[in-house]
């Protein structure tokens, strides 16, 4: 057996099954698109005719009783209804499952479905016009009056909840012109509560399953081509340097190692985008998931999707299926009404269920809203109170919002009774924490009969993140930026500060409130000692989110902003609640990664932390921070801020026009010689490759055509700072914590990256740079 043709085989099956079952999911709200008819007919045709030439007789019989069902419902000899429905989907679902133990095994496996292939040999072979209830049973059930077999209720009689004579008198019924389901005869004749189906269907496997865990992703070939080229930028600077450090000749090595950077974060970006996905791979198999939950419920429920075309990394979307399934299927067990009770209270009889996803602020948000009954506020405030989860002096300030963020408390749960999907208390705090694993957060808001929207935050990738690194005890640990709020510098003791009487925590006064502290040090049980003794004086604070909750984490000093790439930890480590990882940096060493919301539950920030907030109120008022506009460019691979105010232009010059003065390069502009000067090289994080001439530059990539050039006048003479992107021109209120660097005003987080604010006249006066009048 070819491995090759067979991975592609079982490939391109999986992708036509999750297209047959979505076609046929919307073919019940239009039974008459026959495009779809055929699409769905020619997938099956497919899988039919290749699986032959790979032996696999079960998986062949099955798709050729289901391609001639099909044959003669495209042709229009049978009619469309929600009974063949769910035939041609328990098709799907076999298909699959001979497919998932071919993947798995190399064998079709040891489930048989000859009762399936009866069924659909049977429909094919009714009258024009009209189809058979899947239910019905065979020719030899019917004489005998045998329930059907092998089919979702066996288990339920087998377990003694349901009678199997009730089955039988539901299934006559049917015969008789009932065009009802027996699951919704039994559930309407009340031998069957809506439960227990849906217990029965989970337990079965079939309702939570989202999609196939593909090992294979689909990717653009120009993409693919752009990859190529820059492999072939790499190898050229790779023999470069390696040819420079051979012949010890260094002085251009400082542009050619710029060059090799450049091109490795284009390469970098590139990989990256084979790995993202858009939404909709996670989204193709929830309109069959909500179809069969709301049968089982006896609910009726619309389904409708936005944004799904929003990209994330594969193993964002694989980590986050599980928390979306288990989204759904409270909404519609939990939060959806039945019809009877949705129209008694003026609403439409169809419940609706929107799935929405959307960029915003650097991060994903994915929405799951439902129009039902909300949450149970006051249900949840007395089970609450009773179980002690709150303070009682809390109490009186807490808001509906508040009281619905304890549904994801573990243990908590307001079911009246424990059933096979909801009641011990495991569900939503699950969620959370695969949420929380991936650097994500989630959040629920309810209005008391109007539904319910659950909303997660979520981060593009996981392989390579950006972080800031900081230093505590001669150590250095990374935090992930999409935790990070804002830097801070306090200067003076923090003893003076701190209120140890309200709780037992450093409290910071901090914009109008009081802001938790954690001293890194002290979280991680790092004794003082002579070789690393705790800094004296002012200690830089990150102040982090985690979990709703805002905290000042107290670290020895920052040393940079980079991106990382996410390694995991061994076993010993990795049951540490603090860390999320490891990273290797540039000088070789490793750097763990702090696990944000894990610190914050260790520290005991997530509860406490918001009832400090609370405990002691300041009345002193939020300083008025003014709003400053800001060219934000990338310099050395880093972000810079520079003051509108401190720059004369924007330019850009083709590379071809730089020219060399000696050791200086210029470019001649507005009738005279700009100098130009990498803005990297000043800073003292490296050279700019930007500066290298047209014969010094590598080929192709448009990027490395063209310097982008900040001009700064000074005295009346001009220069040009050339950086290597500028990105945008934007609006801040910027507070920076304080930098004794020269030309650096401070630290602050714009755009949810660590960014130095430069101060250009401080820069250029301490480095020296000469300057010549525009106009010589």
């Amino acid at each position: 057996m070819d491995e090759g043709i067979l991975a592609e085989f079982l490939a391109e099956s999986f992708e036509n099954l999750a297209q047959v079952e979505h076609d046929l999911v919307a073919l019940e709200r239009d039974p008459e698109d026959r495009k779809r008819i055929g699409g769905i007919f020619r997938a099956v045709h497919t899988i039919k005719g290749t699986c032959g030439f790979f032996g696999f007789k079960k998986l062949e019989a099955l798709a050729h009783a289901g391609e001639n069902l099909l044959s003669r419902l495209r042709c229009g000899e049978i009619a469309f209804t929600p009974s063949l429905a769910d035939t041609l989907l328990r098709l799907v679902d076999a298909l699959h499952a001979i497919l998932s133990a071919i993947e798995t095994t190399r064998q079709e496996g040891d489930q048989e479905f000859a009762p399936l292939i009866e069924e659909l040999v049977h429909l094919e072979r009714a009258p024009s016009g009209a189809a058979a209830p899947p239910d019905s049973p065979s020719t030899a059930e019917a004489e005998t009056g045998a329930p059907p077999r092998g089919g979702l209720l066996d288990p339920l009689i087998a377990e003694g909840r349901l009678d199997p004579d009730a089955v039988a008198l539901a299934a006559q019924q049917q015969r008789l012109g009932d065009p009802r389901r027996i699951g919704e005869i039994l559930v309407d004749n009340g031998a069957l509560k809506p439960q227990d189906v849906l217990d029965a269907l989970l337990a079965r496997g079939e309702a939570p399953a989202l999609a196939h865990g593909e090992s294979t992703i689909r990717v653009d070939v120009e993409l693919l081509d752009l990859l190529m080229n820059l492999v072939g930028e790499l190898v050229l600077a790779r023999n470069q340097l390696l040819q420079k450090v051979a012949s010890s000749d260094l002085a251009d090595l400082p542009g050619t190692t710029q060059r090799l950077n450049l091109i490795t974060t284009e390469l970098q970006e590139g990989i990256m985008k084979t790995r993202m996905q858009p939404i909709a791979n996670l989204c193709n198999k929830l309109p069959r998931l909500v179809r069969d939950l709301s049968i089982a419920c006896g609910k009726e429920v619309r389904l409708e999707l936005e944004g799904i075309d929003t990209e994330l990394d594969r193993t964002i979307i694989d980590a986050i299926r599980d928390p979306l399934t288990h989204l759904i299927r409270n909404a519609i067990d939990h939060g959806i009404e039945t019809s009877e009770a949705r129209l008694a209270r003026g609403k439409a009889a169809e419940g609706r269920i929107l799935v929405r996803a959307y960029h915003e602020g650097g991060k994903v948000h994915l929405e799951v809203t439902d129009d039902g009954d909300g949450l149970p506020i006051a249900r949840i405030r007395e089970k609450a109170t009773r179980a002690g989860l709150v303070p009682a002096e809390r109490i009186p300030r807490m808001s509906d919002r508040d009281w619905a963020q304890l549904i994801f408390q573990p243990g908590f749960s307001t079911a009246e009774r424990v059933t096979n999907v909801s009641g011990r208390g495991v569900g939503m705090d699950v969620v959370k924490t695969n949420v929380e694993r991936i650097g994500g957060a989630i959040e629920v808001d309810s209005q008391p009969g109007r539904g319910a929207t659950v909303r997660i935050r979520i981060p593009l990738t996981l392989a390579i993140v950006p972080a800031l690194i900081v230093a505590a005890a001669g150590e250095r640990y990374a935090i992930p930026q999409v935790n990070l709020l804002e830097l801070i510098r306090v200067e003076g003791d923090l003893a003076s500060i701190s209120i140890t009487t309200a709780v037992d925590a450093s409290l910071l006064r901090y914009r109008g409130g009081l802001l938790p502290l954690v001293d890194l040090r002290d979280a991680l049980h790092v004794p003082a000692d002579d070789a690393f003794p705790t800094p004296a004086g002012a200690r830089p604070i990150a102040v982090l989110q985690a979990d709703g909750a805002t905290f000042g984490l107290v670290v020895d000093a920052v040393e940079t902003s980079q991106e990382i790439v996410v390694k995991s930890l061994g076993d010993p480590l990795r049951q540490i609640p603090v860390f999320a990882g490891a990273t290797i940096l540039g000088d070789g060493k490793v750097a763990l990664i702090l696990d944000v919301p894990g610190l914050a539950r260790h520290c005991g920030i997530t509860v406490r932390g918001h009832a400090a907030m609370e405990e002691v109120v300041d009345e002193t008022p939020a300083p008025v921070v003014p709003t400053q506009t800001l060219i934000l460019c990338r310099a050395g691979g880093y972000p810079v801020a520079i003051p509108q105010s401190d720059i004369a232009r924007l330019e850009e010059f083709p590379r071809g026009t730089i020219e060399r003065l000696g050791e200086r390069r210029v470019v001649q502009y507005r009738g005279g010689l700009l100098p130009l000067v990498p803005l990297a090289g000043l800073l003292g994080i490296g050279p700019d490759a930007a500066l290298e001439t047209a014969a010094e530059a590598p080929a192709g990539g448009a990027s490395l055509q063209t310097i982008r050039v900040v001009v700064v006048e000074r005295e009346g003479h001009a220069i040009g700072l050339a950086v290597e992107e500028i990105v945008e021109i934007l609006e801040e209120p910027v507070v920076p914590e304080v930098s004794s660097r020269a030309g650096v005003r401070g630290s602050a987080v714009i755009r949810g990256h660590a960014t130095d604010l430069l101060d250009l006249e401080a820069l250029l006066a301490s480095s020296g740079q000469p300057a010549m009048a525009a106009g010589a």
